[in-house]
């Protein structure tokens, strides 16, 4: 017996155009309703002197309810003979478009709702903006209420037009328009006898007539690594990674690159929780692997497949975004960035163009990105990221920007663009690939000196005292049982880049590379490394951090700020045992001293 296709169909439109009625209706009259449910709701409107809505069969929230707008992305299961379907039903008020971002993500096809008697409202023109901008083509425009409109084939034929041309601005075809009535059960599950001047399909055939993108399975292999688990107890030694399989498949014996890493190593086993062993990973399984050679990794790493086209690994992209934020998105701000289980500060580079997308008015003048406006930008982030562009493998070109711990755009990557790190990448992937491991693993220096490696780098002007607090540092930390080091940047100077003293950009960044080498040596022996350096920037820390494999926290020392660099902490205070204390606690909070 063949296995039945899958598809994720989102729903979207402006507020009350019905498209939760849509889904009760679906569910109700394909009797995929759990038993019972229908008259519940019924009952419950009964007692309560409520009408009926086949909405309140998904609204269960109380307040959405009360309030008649659904809030977050509902979810439904339906099936035809032809497929298995995840309906999402997305938010359609103007204050919950992030929660229809993340309802519409992972949709390969699209209902946009129109009420016929409203007509185009101007978050139809945004929904359908988000739609194209998150690589989702396949759509069909549902004109529903038309029994408000006494089934007038003129109404339907107006409101038709209007869309129809809005969409052509932004390269949308949809492959479907019809007229439908939500509530009355019109055109929905069968033929409608009130619109005989329709002659097309209903909505259940509709939605087995899009067609599923290209097999998830027969893309290259991705897994945004969520994280890696170490087990202890009755003689289980087993270092699991784990994440959810975006595309591709994998199996045993096969070899696995992280990016933007470069480490490799062998699929031992395929591990699952509470559930029938699998031999092979396919798309949207939540599985972990064991690794034939022990390597560490951290969250954030993308998974693939040796021999297979290789994600994009950069600190430079280009970007369409649909910005949400109450405050502009602009450029000298730092925001996170996430994408896949990576999380990353990202600046705004520039603004290429921006496009306010209720009107398509278009300007290539603005420096910023007002709220619901949508923009082409290049955006810089703090250190390099996997990913896909849109055209390749559109999951893994998708993010999110948060300010302030909001989500506050998303977007999809259209290029990756050459950074200043490219050749020093490329190298650390090299080194990483030909690297000899001991048999002393990382983890097990971890828990032998009760922290994790880390290095602190006290920049500022000087004269402010940071080499004396650096080494006192030192010294406290020696004395608590840490595994630590100081070395002075002097110490390095004159010795292994003694080659390097000369006044050249190119021998300064050779210096901070090989410094960066140096570092990375020590930390991989499970060490905590402090260093100091006078006048730091942002460049030189991007150079460090692309060699580096461990933690990395910047300590700015004095009372003011004179470089571009994004410091972890800034300590203006001569009072060196209370910026002691300071650094123990950040040491402490970021989990690279184990408290007993």
């Amino acid at each position: 017996m063949n296995r039945k296709e899958d598809m994720n169909i989102v729903i979207v439109g402006h507020v009350d155009h019905g498209k939760s009625t849509l889904m009760g209706r679906l569910l109700a009259d394909t009797d995929s309703l759990p038993e019972g449910k229908l008259e519940q709701v019924k009952e419950t409107c009964r007692r309560n002197s409520k009408p009926f809505e086949y909405a309140f069969l998904l609204d269960a929230l109380k307040d959405e309810q009360s309030q008649g707008i659904t809030i977050d992305t509902a979810r439904c299961f339906f099936k035809t003979e032809k497929r298995d379907y995840i309906i999402l039903d997305a938010p359609g008020h103007i204050e919950f478009l992030k929660n229809m971002i993340t309802g519409a993500s992972r949709a390969e096809a699209a209902l946009l709702m129109i009420d016929a008697k409203e007509g185009v409202q101007e978050n139809s023109r945004r929904h359908a903006y988000m739609l194209s901008m998150l690589g989702i083509h396949q759509i069909a425009v549902v004109i529903n209420k038309m029994d408000l409109v006494d089934y007038d084939e003129a109404v339907y034929e107006k409101v038709k037009k209007e869309y129809l041309e809005f969409l052509a601005k932004i390269n949308i075809t949809p492959k479907f328009v019809l007229p439908v009535s939500s509530f009355m059960g019109e055109n929905i599950v069968k033929k409608s006898d009130k619109m005989p001047w329709y002659d097309g399909m209903c909505v259940l055939e509709v939605l087995d007539c899009f067609e599923c993108e290209e097999d998830s399975e027969n893309q290259p292999f991705r897994m945004p690594v969520q994280d890696v688990y170490k087990f202890t107890q009755n003689g289980d030694d087993r270092r699991i990674v784990a994440g959810t399989i975006e595309t591709g498949t994998v199996q045993p014996g096969q070899e696995v690159i992280f990016y933007p890493s470069g480490k490799r190593s062998h699929i031992k086993n395929i591990e699952v929780f509470n559930a029938e062993p699998v031999k092979v990973g396919k798309p949207n399984m939540a599985i972990g692997f064991t690794m034939v050679e022990q390597i560490y990794i951290t969250r954030g790493e993308l998974m693939c497949l040796a021999g297979e086209p290789a994600p994009k690994t950069s600190s430079r992209i280009a970007a369409n975004i649909f910005w949400l934020g109450r405050k502009a998105l602009t450029p000298g701000k730092m925001y996170h960035l996430k994408i896949g289980s990576a999380k990353v500060r990202v600046e705004l580079e520039s603004v290429k163009g921006v496009i306010d997308s209720s009107n398509l008015s278009s300007t290539e003048e603005k420096t910023a990105v007002g709220r619901n406006e949508v923009a082409e930008c290049i955006f810089r982030t703090d250190k390099a990221i996997a990913f896909d562009t849109v055209k390749d493998i559109a999951g893994t070109s998708r993010f999110v920007i948060v300010d302030n711990y909001e989500i506050a755009g998303g977007g999809i990557i259209t290029a990756a663009l050459e950074d200043e790190e490219h050749e020093i990448r490329e190298g650390a992937m090299l080194r990483n690939y030909r690297w000899e491991v001991g048999d002393v693993s990382l983890e097990e220096r971890m828990e032998h000196y009760a922290q994790k490696p880390n290095l602190l780098i006290l920049t500022g002007p000087e004269g402010t005292g940071k080499k004396k607090l650096a080494k006192m540092l030192e010294r406290e930390l020696m004395y608590c049982g840490r595994y630590v080091y100081y070395m002075g940047i002097s110490s390095y100077l004159y010795g292994i880049g003694a080659d390097t003293k000369k006044a050249s950009v190119q021998d300064h960044t050779e210096q901070i590379r090989r410094f960066g080498e140096v570092a990375n040596l020590l930390m991989d022996a499970g060490m905590i490394l402090i260093v100091t350096a006078t006048g730091l920037t942002q460049s030189d820390y991007k150079i460090m951090k692309t060699v580096v494999e461990q933690e990395l926290e910047v300590i700015w020392v004095g009372n003011e700020m004179t470089t571009d660099i994004s410091a972890d902490m800034q300590l203006a205070d001569k009072d060196y045992e209370k910026s002691i204390y300071r650094i123990k606690d950040m040491l402490k909070k970021i989990g690279a001293i184990f408290e007993a």
